[in-house]
């Protein structure tokens, strides 16, 4: 009984080992496509809508259908819709789809400006994050600037021991210069400043569900992306 058993568990082993060979695999051919493969490594940076991959990328609309199709089906990359235009939606990189593949984009920046609408929690929050892993100097400012720091932001800062180098909400325009590295993490600013800015990360404005544990997952979004971000980005 012991012998038939140990054949059905091994059995059963190499099934599941295969199965993931086969997943694995689908995964590689997905990105043995030269515009998938530099569509991703783009992704590993910031989000991106349809229409600005064709642009980066020189690529017709249908071609990026098809692509983008291609890398959904293995679980490379998913969508959502904006916050700001319902009609249009942003291109994600899904965490940890990529497992042993290394990006191999790198970049340099004088200074990282995170900017969001309003100033008041993201990019507050984003550039307290980004003060604790890099030496690039960090900056934050709002396309339209609310009076004060959201309440909400404030508290989860205190909660993770963040020390938020803003007082109060500032203007874009008087923060932002030409050397400057740009990241909106929100979408409303981004379809502002359109091409303006170097990455987008589309992150859900926790402001607009106003719970603890909105601003708490705005955090560990904000400290995923940026840990994976610091390591590439070097002070030029």
């Amino acid at each position: 009984m012991t012998g038939e058993f140990n054949t059905v568990k091994i059995a059963t082993m190499n099934i599941e080992l295969q199965t993931e060979v086969v997943r694995r695999a689908a995964k590689h051919a997905a990105l043995g496509d030269p515009a998938r493969l530099q569509l991703v490594d783009l992704l590993t940076l910031g989000d991106l809508a349809p229409s600005e991959i064709g642009a980066a990328l020189g690529v017709r609309s249908n071609l990026i259908t098809h692509h983008l199709k291609v890398l959904e089906a293995v679980g490379i990359i998913t969508r959502t819709p904006s916050e700001a235009d319902k009609r249009r939606s942003y291109v994600h990189l899904v965490d940890g789809s990529l497992e042993d593949i290394t990006p191999g984009a790198a970049l340099a920046a004088q200074r990282v400006v995170f900017v969001c609408s309003a100033n008041s929690a993201r990019s507050q929050l984003a550039s307290a994050l980004w003060a604790n892993v890099s030496n690039v100097p960090s900056a934050s400012g709002g396309t339209h600037p609310a009076e004060r720091i959201d309440p909400g932001a404030l508290a989860v800062a205190a909660r993770h021991d963040l020390r938020l180098t803003e007082t109060h909400p500032r203007n874009l325009v008087d923060v932002v210069t030409d050397r400057d590295f740009v990241i909106t993490v929100c979408d409303n600013a981004h379809e502002q400043l359109g091409v303006t800015g170097n990455l987008h990360w589309s992150i859900p404005d926790p402001v607009r569900i106003g719970t603890d544990a909105a601003f708490d997952t705005t955090v560990t979004e904000l400290k995923r992306r940026i840990s994976s971000l610091a390591p590439r980005l070097v002070a030029s």
